[in-house]
């Protein structure tokens, strides 16, 4: 008795500990935000997409230095480069297209800085840098970094791009101090000088290099293409490469780098050569061979897709492209406040609904699954508030799309809990055992079916554009709020209900009452077990009709009977009504 005392109330005490770690999770975020607003960095609403707020639109017409016309496949390009630039400057929602084939029309929320429109008009500079040293993502700190004595000292003054004469001290600290993980390295990188080295990242590794001055320009690349490798017998290989082909002054200035950097093979990351576009690395491969034809291949791990990629980019670097803002003007929103205030109210309208459900069908318990609304709903609230202001996310009517959805997903796994409780009861446990019990049975179920969503919203956030990852998103961060409130607000609840004298005494309004649910308990007593039982099996039937709430719980576990369950019962029956038949002709013979 005693351990089973202390073992209710390690439990007691459990539940009651995570409902507290959850206060604490929404005190600390709520003094984020606080401290944000206060700071005037942050707003307590979700920051508006374009459609739901307006914003800003820029005609953009592309300039070649030659001022050449570009063609529709130039102009893709052109539109992906836009979007690179614009989405690492941290504006969120934004839509880019083209217009009559000829220009770029970029749309944001809000108005764009003086330093996006600078970055948006930007030529696109490509270069090929010599790689003097490679390090890890990570920026250095504290006691990591270099002591002032072993920084690099130049002894003498450069000779050539690959000299390590270039990594001074000032160099070297910044490149300890640079952040090139994934997150970081998205962010737009800003301009170097060409004829000074330079921090570049990788965003596809997460690794950072200390480049060289730029020793052929972009300009210089004729053409660009991409295919299989062919072996000594000019059979395929199988293996994807990048194929890059020089103008007359790049094969010369190419020839002239390869010899150096070939010459370096035993001197590794010295014989690279870095490709950069816009301040990033997009590939820095190995010099195999002196290139006197200005033809180099690029092979490595690649896939068709990033070797299409690739080639792409390189073709462009052939026609460095700058915008000019043709036009400029103020958008309003393209759904406005009306639209969003009629998906609010759907919204609404479906949370009501779910109320009205939940304490029709399980009473005040109902009230569990309402007040577990409320907290995803406030915890899904000050994520997305927190998320505009540290990532510049923007919730867009597919967003809110997204959230109305995740009310009936949510309100699904109360229900998962709620029912695995009811048929412990129905089981003959008490209700405490039957919280236990269902719990354990339920959370691998919710576990499954939130797993299922996250995974959903993954794949449908990587794989489509514009708006629809706005829905993705808020599915996803819905899911992971569900699961938050679950473990930590909805079952620790039931725990410290179930101990209440209303809930654990299955009071008739509680929605826990084993007699409307139809339990029979396993042992009767008097060495008699529950056995299979049929309200009723048609004429003839042997079974005693019930009464009062009696019946009505009999019709209950009747209604919630497997067919297994019921053909078994229906068996039991019969074989009683032959027994019973039997004793009553052997009673008769006597006689």
């Amino acid at each position: 008795m005693a351990n089973n005392r202390a073992g209710t109330n390690r439990t007691v005490s459990g539940a009651r500990r995570t409902i507290i770690w959850l206060a604490v999770l929404f005190i600390a975020l709520g003094a984020v935000l606080t401290g944000g607003a206060l700071t005037g960095q942050a707003s307590a609403a979700p920051k508006l997409a374009l459609d739901l707020e307006g914003g800003t639109e820029m005609i953009l017409a592309p300039r070649t230095q030659s001022g050449t016309e570009i063609n529709e496949e130039q102009l893709a390009q052109a539109v992906e480069i836009i979007r690179q630039r614009v989405d690492g400057s941290g504006v969120a929602e934004a839509e880019i297209s083209t217009q009559s084939g000829r220009n770029v029309v970029v749309s944001m929320p809000g108005t764009p800085s003086a330093q996006t429109r600078e970055l948006i008009q930007a030529s696109a500079d490509m270069t090929f840098r010599p790689v003097l040293q490679v390090g890890d993502g990570a920026p250095v700190t504290g006691a990591n970094r270099a002591k002032d004595a072993a920084l690099p000292k130049p002894k003498a003054k450069p000779t050539n791009a690959s000299d390590t004469n270039w990594i001074t001290g000032a160099v070297y600290r910044a490149f300890e101090a640079k952040d090139c993980r994934p997150e970081a390295a998205a962010k737009q990188q800003p301009p170097t000088d060409p004829t000074k080295p330079a921090i570049a990242c990788d965003a596809a590794t997460g690794g950072k290099y200390i480049l060289g001055p730029v020793e052929v320009p972009g300009a210089d690349i004729q053409t660009a293409s991409f295919g299989q490798t062919t072996g000594a017998n000019g059979a395929n290989t199988g293996q994807w490469a990048v194929n890059i082909q020089f103008n007359g002054p790049g094969t010369d200035k190419f020839r002239t780098v390869t010899q150096r950097l070939f010459g370096l093979k035993n001197a590794s990351p010295r014989d690279q050569f870095a490709i950069v576009l816009d301040g990033r690395v997009l590939s820095a491969p190995t010099t195999q061979a002196v290139i006197t034809d200005g033809k180099p291949q690029i092979t490595g791990n690649f896939t068709q897709e990033s070797a299409k990629a690739l080639s792409e980019q390189l073709k462009y670097g052939a026609l460095p492209i700058s915008f000019e803002i043709q036009s400029e003007q103020q958008i309003s929103a393209t759904l406005g406040s009306q639209q969003l205030m009629m998906g609010i109210i759907a919204g609404l309208i479906g949370l009501a609904l779910v109320c009205v459900y939940s304490l029709f069908q399980y009473r005040l318990l109902g009230f569990v699954t309402i007040a577990s609304l409320v907290v995803a709903g406030v915890l899904t609230w000050l994520a997305i508030a927190i998320l505009g202001w540290t990532a510049n996310y923007r919730l867009s009517l597919a967003g809110v799309a997204g959230l109305i959805v995740a009310i009936g997903q949510t309100a699904d796994s109360f229900i998962v809990y709620f029912e695995r409780i009811r048929d412990e009861l129905r089981e003959g446990r008490s209700v405490i055992s039957a919280v236990d019990h269902g719990w354990k049975r339920a959370k691998r179920t919710v576990l499954a079916s939130k797993a299922v969503n996250l995974l959903a919203a993954v794949v449908l956030y990587f794989v489509a554009v514009g708006n629809v990852r706005g829905f993705a998103f808020t599915l996803g961060l819905t899911a992971v709020a569900d699961l938050i409130v679950v473990f930590m607000f909805t079952h620790p609840t039931m725990v410290l209900l179930a101990r209440t004298r209303f809930f654990g005494g299955g009071h008739r309004w509680s929605g826990l009452d084993p007699e409307r649910l139809g339990a029979v308990p396993f042992y009767r007593g008097a060495g008699r077990f529950r056995e299979p039982v049929l309200a009723g099996v048609g004429a003839g039937s042997s079974t005693v009709a019930r009464k009062g709430r009696n019946a009505g719980a009999g019709r209950e576990a009747e209604r919630r009977m497997t067919i297994a369950e019921r053909r078994a019962a229906e068996q039991s029956v019969g074989a009683r009504a032959s027994q019973d038949r039997a004793g009553s002709t052997a009673v008769g013979e006597d006689e």
